[in-house]
C-alpha cells in the first residue's frame, strides 16, 4: 500500500458516508463499488486516482492526510506564532496547508511531538477517553526512590490522580541525576512536571520518547520525518478503536 492509499472502509469514514463500521458493512453488502467492480472488505483506493460510489452515488475522498513526528527541541514554543518572536515548532516542520500539532509539549520540554492535517485525528488522540499511552524520560535530582514508590502508588494533583502505567529509575549521565521513565495515558497540561514536583523531585530535563506507537528513535532534536505507513494504520485504529 502507498503512503496515501487507505482501506476502504476508512477512506468512506473520512468521506463522512458512514462510521468505519458502517462502511465494513456496506462493503460486506455489496453496495460499493470501486472503478466499477463490487468492493472487497479491507481492499485499499487511492484519493484523487480511484473512482468510488455508494448505491450508484460518486463519492468524493478527501486527500490523504499528512502525518509527521518533529523531535521538538527545548527552547521552542508549541505554538503557531508568538508576539514575542520566539521559535515556534512550525518552523521546523514541512509547509503544508491545515497542519496541527497532536497535543503540545511545553517550552522546555523535548521529544516526540506529531504534526498532522487530519484535524479530526489530532483532536481524538488528545481527547482525555483515547487513553493514548505515552512514555517520558526526566532526568531528576532528589530522593528518587522513595519519590517513585510514591508515584507507583498514585498522585493526587489539583486536577485528579495520576497513576502511571509503568515508572522506572536508572542513574543519570550526570552526578546524583537520575532518569525517571514514566508511561502515562492522561496527558494533562505540563502533568509530568507537576507530578514530580508533588512527590520532591527537581526536573532537569523532560523528554517525551513515545506518543502511541511512534517512537523517538534515533530522530536528531529540530528533525522531522513522516511517519511510517505502520505507524499511521496503528495511530488510525487508535483513533477508530
Amino acid at each position: 500500500m502507498s503512503d496515501t492509499a487507505m482501506r476502504i472502509q476508512r477512506a468512506l469514514a473520512r468521506a463522512g458516508v458512514a462510521s468505519r463500521r458502517k462502511a465494513e458493512e456496506l462493503v460486506a453488502a455489496g453496495r460499493v463499488r470501486v472503478n466499477g467492480e463490487v468492493a472487497r472488505t479491507g481492499q485499499s483506493v487511492e484519493p484523487g486516482v480511484d473512482k468510488i460510489t455508494v448505491d450508484g452515488k460518486a463519492v468524493e475522498l478527501p486527500p490523504a492526510a499528512k502525518w509527521y513526528v518533529l523531535h521538538k527541541p527545548a527552547g521552542v514554543l508549541t505554538t503557531a506564532s508568538d508576539p514575542q518572536g520566539r521559535k515556534t515548532v512550525f518552523e521546523l516542520v514541512p509547509k503544508e496547508p491545515g497542519l496541527t500539532y497532536v497535543g503540545r509539549l511545553d517550552y522546555m520540554t523535548e521529544g516526540v511531538l506529531l504534526l498532522t492535517t487530519d484535524g479530526d485525528a489530532a483532536h481524538l488522540l488528545t481527547h482525555p477517553s483515547s487513553q493514548v499511552p505515552r512514555t517520558y524520560v526526566a532526568t531528576v535530582r532528589g530522593s528518587v526512590k522513595a519519590a517513585a514508590a510514591q508515584i507507583r502508588a498514585g498522585v493526587e494533583l489539583e486536577d485528579g490522580l495520576v497513576t502511571p502505567e509503568a515508572v522506572s529509575v536508572e542513574p543519570g549521565e550526570r552526578p546524583r541525576t537520575w532518569d525517571l521513565t514514566l508511561t502515562i495515558r492522561e496527558g494533562r497540561t505540563r502533568e509530568v512536571r507537576r507530578l514530580c514536583e508533588e512527590v520532591g523531585l527537581e526536573v532537569l530535563r523532560l523528554v517525551r520518547t513515545s506518543f502511541g506507537p511512534v517512537q523517538l528513535g534515533a530522530l536528531e532534536p529540530g528533525m522531522t520525518r513522516a511517519l511510517t505507513t505502520k505507524e499511521r494504520t496503528l495511530l488510525d485504529a487508535l483513533v477508530h478503536s
